[in-house]
């Protein structure tokens, strides 16, 4: 199962629509390192300017490597994540996120971070199984 979701969340999506702040409320208790991960990146963007802000260390479990997974592979979530901290998210290698401002400068620098090649050149053998 993707997220923890309580049965009075679960009551109000059988109703209808779900508020969104209630539903990012749901991600962030069912993946708190996916969370943390994303939250820490977003605070370094901010800082530290740029055009992106990225994770290049290996989850410390395949818990983690999992929420991090879930979090991004779905599109609900990563759609609400995105709208939340106001970012674009990008991801490589089962552990490689990155978040991108909105800003439309920086579009071809994450068109290079999510090409192909970019794909291609961040392989390694011991990301092979993740």
């Amino acid at each position: 199962m993707s997220l923890d979701v309580s049965p009075a969340l679960l009551e109000k999506a059988e109703r209808g629509e779900v508020d969104e702040a209630d539903f990012v409320d749901c991600v962030r208790t069912s993946l708190p390192y996916a969370w943390e991960m994303i939250s820490s990146l977003v605070a370094q963007l901010k800082v530290d300017g740029g055009e992106f802000a990225d994770n290049q260390t290996p989850p410390p479990d395949e818990q983690a490597r999992g929420q991090l997974l879930r979090a991004l592979a779905s599109d609900a979530i990563r759609g609400a994540l995105q709208r939340h901290f106001g970012v674009r998210l990008a991801f490589q290698n089962c552990h490689r996120v990155a978040v991108f401002p909105l800003d439309s400068s920086v579009d071809d620098t994450l068109a290079r971070f999510t090409s192909v090649r970019n794909q291609l050149l961040n392989q390694s053998p011991e990301l092979r199984d993740c």
